[in-house]
């Protein structure tokens, strides 16, 4: 490539980037404690105090806000989001979304059931008759979500479906197990409720933006410096903060057909 063809890349590359940074970038997501949350009007989380350093090292701005997932999606698919956090990867995404190759964590998806009326399940056929609460917008892997032998019941949130679970109008809910835990913990619910045996997906979780002028350089960088990040004291203090709510980076073995965490048809 000729000297000057080379210069001209690099300075349409720059200004691709600049322009990406330029205007604030809007990033979707929904509470999930511990890895995003509000507590009392301050943000918290391992992955959205993970995303803010990096992007602060990026220099670039970022407006957040908080919403039910459904319309997280919808809103990235109507071009009113730059980008969501804490998504899972979808192929059928992969044209309106860019992925950075290092993940932020990694979600484990396990029933909970009440004490009470016990259903340690160790398969999901052992859910025959039995009605799960799941979250509106959430695919939990095919298996779980084309299997004819249970009900499934959506709640708007993470607490209403644990309040559905102990008054008895399901027999388990399914979620991810440190956000399970953190539920519990918030609810008082310690040693009313337990976890089955049953893990029923593993997904890694990213940030992802929409394809865009200079969306590409971004996710690149993004990818680089999370992965600098990990590697330093301070995100070890960040992990040990959150307790087990610790990143895997390694590769996972999911399911066949497992797919975003929080995207259906209709998210």
């Amino acid at each position: 490539m000729p000297v000057i063809l080379k210069l001209l890349t690099a300075a349409l590359f720059a200004c691709l980037s600049l322009a990406a940074y330029g205007e604030k970038l809007r990033i979707v997501t929904e509470p999930w404690t511990p890895y995003v949350y509000d507590d009392n009007g301050t943000m918290r989380g391992l992955d959205y105090e993970t995303t803010v350093t990096v992007f602060q090292r990026l220099g670039v701005d970022v407006q957040w806000q908080f919403l039910p997932w459904k319309r997280c999606l919808a809103m990235l698919d109507q071009g009113h989001a730059d980008g969501a956090l804490d998504i899972f990867h979808s192929h059928d995404r992969d044209a309106l979304l860019l992925y950075p190759s290092e993940p932020l964590s990694e979600v484990e998806f396990v029933l909970f059931y009440a004490n009470e009326r016990p259903h340690p399940a160790k398969t999901l056929d052992e859910l025959r008759g039995l009605t799960v609460g799941i979250s509106p917008g959430y695919l939990y892997g095919s298996a779980f979500s084309d299997s004819t032998a249970f009900n499934r019941e959506p709640a708007p949130s993470h607490e209403a479906n644990f309040g559905k679970l102990m008054l008895g109008r399901i027999d388990l809910l399914i979620t991810d197990r440190r956000v399970g835990m953190h539920v519990i913990k918030d609810l008082g619910l310690e040693g009313k409720v337990s976890q089955a045996p049953l893990v029923v997906s593993r997904q890694q979780q990213f940030l992802a933006v929409r394809r865009g002028a200079g969306m590409d350089l971004l996710v690149q960088r993004f990818a680089a410096e999370l992965k600098r990040f990990k590697q330093e004291p301070a995100y070890a203090v960040l992990s040990a903060k959150y307790g087990d709510a610790h990143l895997h980076t390694n590769p996972i073995t999911t399911p066949a057909g497992t797919v975003e965490q929080q995207e259906s048809s209709a998210q």
